[in-house]
């Protein structure tokens, strides 16, 4: 293991200065010897007297190696936060890439999607209310479609939701008592055709209750119709 201080400096500040000058011989000599987690814990605790966090530092050069290398390490934090800006390493690396001429955005632009493939989120927000893609200079659209792309990713990831493997309990009432499981279930009572009512046998021996003489006159034609 690295001794917490070589050459009077301590181990975070050797790896500021990895960050600061792309020097990854560096960053492999304080990290010799170190358990994953106690890397993991000494690359994302190390932080500028200004705030910066040592993927800010490595971003705001360019520094595409040593970037590499810190992404390469089990644990590391794809997204620290700057104590001023409230940035992202993403949003640093683009204010680099903004200050760069065109001739250089090839590779700004492959620095860039290696932080996204990594898990760099491009839908945080600084201290400003600014996303990375509102950041890109107009100059650069390449940019800006480049960073959209993994916006979009992230907006449709999980759209879609498998009900199948839900275990919330169904709401659906039991079938009724006596039906099959499956089959078709009962017209409901307002549906269902209209019942006659049962037949009412006909009594000879009653009397016409009416008042009306054609009335009167055919139930008489009726009763001996039914006697004859």
């Amino acid at each position: 293991m690295a001794d917490e201080e070589h050459d009077g400096a301590t181990a975070q500040e050797q790896l500021i200065e990895a960050c600061r000058r792309n020097n990854t011989d560096l960053l492999a000599e304080v990290l010799q010897g170190r358990s994953e987690t106690d890397a993991a814990k000494l690359l994302n605790e190390t932080v500028t007297v200004l705030g910066n966090h040592l993927y800010h530092e490595a971003a705001s050069q360019g520094n595409y190696e040593i970037i590499d290398a810190l992404l390469d390490q089990p644990g590391f934090e794809c997204d620290p936060i700057s104590r001023r800006e409230r940035d992202t390493p993403l949003h640093t690396a683009i204010r680099w890439s903004n200050s760069e001429p065109a001739a250089q955005q090839p590779f700004a632009q492959a620095l860039v999607e290696m932080m996204l493939e990594a898990g760099s989120n491009p839908r945080i927000k600084n201290k400003a209310g600014l996303t990375a893609t509102q950041l890109v200079d107009p100059r650069y659209p390449e940019m800006r479609q480049l960073i959209q792309k993994h916006e979009y990713a992230l907006l449709n990831a999980g759209d879609f939701v498998d009900d199948s493997s839900s275990s919330k309990p169904s709401s659906a009432p039991p079938p009724p008592p006596g039906r099959p499981v499956g089959a078709a279930p009962a017209i409901p009572s307002s549906a269902a055709p209209p019942v006659p009512p049962p037949a009412v046998p006909y009594d000879d021996d009653a009397e016409f209750s009416g008042s009306d003489d054609e009335d009167r006159a055919e139930w008489e034609r009726q009763r001996q119709q039914r006697r004859a």
